[in-house]
């Protein structure tokens, strides 16, 4: 079954967020449902800027861009529920809670971003993220958001 979603690439996904190179964690998203629930997926690779302190000789993703990642694909989940994607609307961070990280990210990984919704309000939304490295969890965490206007 066909949606309007088959085709969220990093041209949709750009469109959707404010972030760009370096901070930009998301390369595409492979499903959405509406109200519910999102995959993303972020491919990591050598040349992420990251990876040139974070570790030398034995290069890790730092835990907090994985929960970064986790939170713009809720972003994306978010706007898209609230049908106000393409708006200019961002979404801030409010709360982390219960971030556990289970094993390392590292280059040349498909880090696949799982988020759905806890609570969904206009403003105020809560999610739960896990990012995965196959069937494997990588990361977990709870999370809330706020959805904003930009800065004039």
């Amino acid at each position: 079954m066909s949606s309007d979603y088959d085709n969220y690439n990093i041209k949709r996904v750009m469109a959707a967020l404010p972030h760009r190179y370096p901070m930009l964690l998301v390369d595409r998203v492979e499903s959405i449902e509406v109200d519910q629930k999102i995959r993303a997926v972020k491919a990591v690779s050598m040349n992420e800027g990251f990876f040139q302190g974070h570790f030398p000789g034995r290069p890790i993703m730092p835990g907090v861009l994985i929960i970064e990642a986790l939170a713009q694909a809720a972003g994306i989940l978010a706007l898209e529920s609230l049908g106000i994607a393409n708006t200019n609307k961002l979404v801030y961070f409010m709360a982390i809670d219960g971030a556990k990280f289970r094993m390392p990210v590292e280059p040349g990984c498909l880090l696949y971003l799982d988020v759905e919704f806890v609570q969904k309000r206009t403003k105020v939304c809560k999610f739960a993220g896990k990012a995965m490295l196959g069937d494997s969890v990588a990361a977990e965490a709870n999370f809330t958001a706020m959805i904003a206007d930009p800065p004039e």
